[in-house]
């Protein structure tokens, strides 16, 4: 090949005329040029660019990298995803459809359906917005997969059936309904399906009532009593008593005989404060500031309400 090229390069400069041969070969010797001289080109250049990626830390990853996503930055507040309990008009069929159901109607009416066992005027929907769906309003969803649980209110392990009655001892002022009861089958099987989904064991965003920071100011009678006649008192009355619509509660009763008793969780002001803020005036929570919310939380925890069962059975 070699001798075969220089006889042909030989002969094109002897005849020294122009021959098409030499475009071919103009153009080859551009390209191995070309190409020796672009290969340590790109070499250079993507050094330079990896060194330039870690040394600045404005530049965002390749996407074609396993690099974790950034951080959130303070540019925004960080949204907590809140767990979506089932839709209420996807309840299912069957035996279990009716337990469900029945759980349903004594949650949100349990002056009707659990009458027997209830001391006051409440529902258990009152302190459970929302037939136990809303978030920051102790939803049930958030509660169930918690239990068994350790309580510090009785010292020992719950179960969710124990939770249960002290919600009808306490809240409710009354009884608990016997376990394994069609009732507490009923409540815990609403409660079951409304928490379809959800993680055991996991402390669920919206779950209980929001812990207010401390306030400014410590809690005053006199700026919550103020607050709750401007805020709560078309409601609930200007004496706490409540509003009535025939026999029934239309809003209910925040003390005195109808009201939970003093066992309740909601008699504790961090709960009720929590309550307040996220919540009240209904529909329109979170328009209440924080130090409003813990004034009108001392106001109505300092009022006249049924006795802790606990303390008067111990006389």
């Amino acid at each position: 090949m070699p001798n075969a090229f220089t006889t042909w390069f030989y002969g094109l400069r002897q005849t020294r005329r122009f021959h098409p041969s030499w475009i071919v070969l103009v153009v080859l010797v551009s390209l191995v040029i070309a190409a020796i001289m672009w290969i340590p080109a790109i070499t250079v250049a993507r050094h330079d660019q990896q060194e330039h990626l870690r040394d600045s830390p404005h530049v965002a990853p390749s996407p074609t990298t396993d690099r974790a996503p950034a951080a959130p930055t303070a540019a925004g507040p960080i949204q907590r995803a809140v767990f979506q309990p089932p839709d209420p008009d996807a309840m299912p069929e069957g035996d279990f459809g009716d337990a469900v159901r029945l759980g349903h109607a004594i949650f949100t009416d349990t002056q009707t359906y659990a009458r027997q066992y209830v001391g006051n005027g409440l529902n258990c929907v009152n302190c459970h917005l929302d037939a136990g769906r809303k978030a920051d309003s102790a939803p049930l969803w958030a509660a169930y997969g918690l239990f068994p649980m350790y309580r510090d209110k009785n010292k020992k392990v719950n179960t969710y059936e124990d939770r249960l009655a002290g919600c009808f001892r306490f809240s409710m002022n009354g009884k608990a309904p016997a376990y394994g009861s069609r009732e507490f089958i009923a409540l815990m099987s609403y409660s079951y399906w409304l928490a379809q989904g959800a993680p055991l064991g996991t402390e669920l965003p919206g779950r209980g009532y929001p812990v207010l920071p401390k306030p400014s100011q410590p809690p005053d009678l006199t700026r919550g009593e103020a607050v709750f006649v401007a805020q709560c008192a078309i409601c609930h009355g200007a004496n706490g008593e409540g509003t009535r619509a025939g026999q029934k509660y239309v809003f209910p009763p925040l003390w005195g005989k109808d009201s939970f008793n003093a066992g309740a969780g909601m008699t504790r002001i961090e709960n009720a404060a929590g309550f307040i803020k996220a919540n009240m005036p209904l529909g329109q929570g979170n328009t209440l500031t924080d130090q409003q919310a813990w004034d009108v939380a001392k106001y109505l925890t300092s009022q006249p309400r049924p006795p802790d069962p606990r303390k008067t059975a111990a006389k």
